[in-house]
């Protein structure tokens, strides 16, 4: 009896092991999305250089950023109890595009970043005569699956020319591609981390292209095209952000610059965060994981917190789950950081404003 009670035992306890190990595999297993935490909300001027040298005035401005890992069934299970994880689906996140592909295109929003913080930053300094640009070619966002170029073209890469023929802007390449034939073969001369390559394939009929200009369609490449200009200027400004990407530390590139460039010392002592990205006008845009990024700039010890500022649109209403940034972020202000003074901006005006005033915009 003794023994049968022994192997009895033994076999629930085995049982039990073979459970908790099956259980742990589960949740062990990922799924075809990421986790997204609060991530760090970082000193700007350890990254930036003007001349050669850091920020020295009392405060910080600070880059704040999120967490992004590959998600499994475990932070499934704690996003169900804890709302600073969330879980949000690959193709919300990166589109359809490949994680190899998703990277090359969030380095380089963050050099468009970096370029238009500069461009903003020196005009409101009033040095605009101390910032030159200088027109590389058309930077390589996207292919298109039925490109004749798909398999010799990668994103990165920067096209100076088609055909021997250079242009001062993605229009200008995309004008001349409408005027060659369909099926005609173009040669592409392509810049690749410093080596110049030529490539050459076929047009192709591009979709959704009927315009009053082109009633019938373009052709093309079948290449998503931005501008890729590269900006000198004096001083020399200098930022390396390490392993951190996308466009959202546009606006606080801009501040940062500008106090260091202007000798105006808008930190005034305070621990300032915020997000949103910059255009070359100064406009500030929506950007995700803004309550994330509330929680670490509390976690920073920030009193002052910069949001974008854009009015409802059913456009930008689907980035933070059925709200704007505004939204999201006064009521993630309430309920994690409720001493953090938020701040609403619609460009770097509005935040150079507050930090020089306290002027706050009206959002009624």
């Amino acid at each position: 009896m003794k023994q049968k009670k022994f192997i009895k035992i033994i076999s629930g306890v085995f049982a039990g092991l073979m459970a908790v190990v099956a259980i742990s595999f589960y949740l062990a297993l990922p799924i075809n999305a990421y986790v997204e935490t609060p991530g760090e909300a970082d000193d700007i001027n350890q990254f930036m250089t003007v001349a050669g040298k850091h920020d020295k005035t009392k405060g910080s401005l600070r880059l704040v950023s999120v967490y992004l890992s590959e998600a499994n069934h475990f932070y499934w299970l704690i996003s169900k109890f804890d709302s600073r994880y969330s879980i949000e689906p690959k193709e919300d996140v990166q589109g359809n595009v490949s994680d190899e592909v998703y990277a090359a295109i969030s380095e380089y929003q963050m050099k468009t970043a970096i370029l238009s913080a500069e461009e903003v930053a020196f005009e409101a300094a009033g040095m605009s005569d101390k910032i030159k640009s200088n027109y590389l070619g058309i930077y390589v966002a996207t292919i298109t699956k039925n490109s004749h170029f798909a398999k010799k073209i990668k994103i990165g890469d920067t096209i100076t020319k088609i055909d021997g023929l250079h242009f001062d802007n993605a229009s200008g390449f995309q004008k001349y591609l409408a005027t060659v034939p369909l099926g005609k073969t173009v040669t592409l001369t392509v810049l690749r981390h410093n080596r110049t390559l030529a490539l050459s394939g076929k047009t192709i009929h591009l979709a959704n292209t009927v315009s009053k200009d082109y009633p019938k369609g373009r052709n093309g490449i079948g290449i998503s095209l931005v501008d890729n200009v590269e900006v000198t200027t004096s001083p020399k400004v200098n930022v390396n952000v390490g392993e951190i990407s996308g466009p959202s530390g546009g606006l606080m590139f801009t501040l940062q610059l500008y106090s260091q460039l202007s000798g105006e010392n808008i930190k005034k002592g305070r621990n300032i965060s915020g997000t949103g990205t910059i255009d070359d006008k100064g406009d500030v845009g929506e950007i995700g994981g803004i309550d994330k990024k509330i929680i670490a700039a509390q976690e920073a010890g920030s009193t002052i917190f910069f949001s974008p500022y854009v009015k409802a649109t059913k456009a930008n209403m689907k980035l933070d789950g059925g709200k704007t940034n505004w939204q999201t972020a006064v009521a993630a202000q309430k309920k994690y950081a409720p001493k953090l003074k938020l701040v609403p901006v619609r460009n770097f005006q509005d935040a150079l404003n507050y930090l020089e005033t306290g002027k706050i915009i009206n959002t009624k």
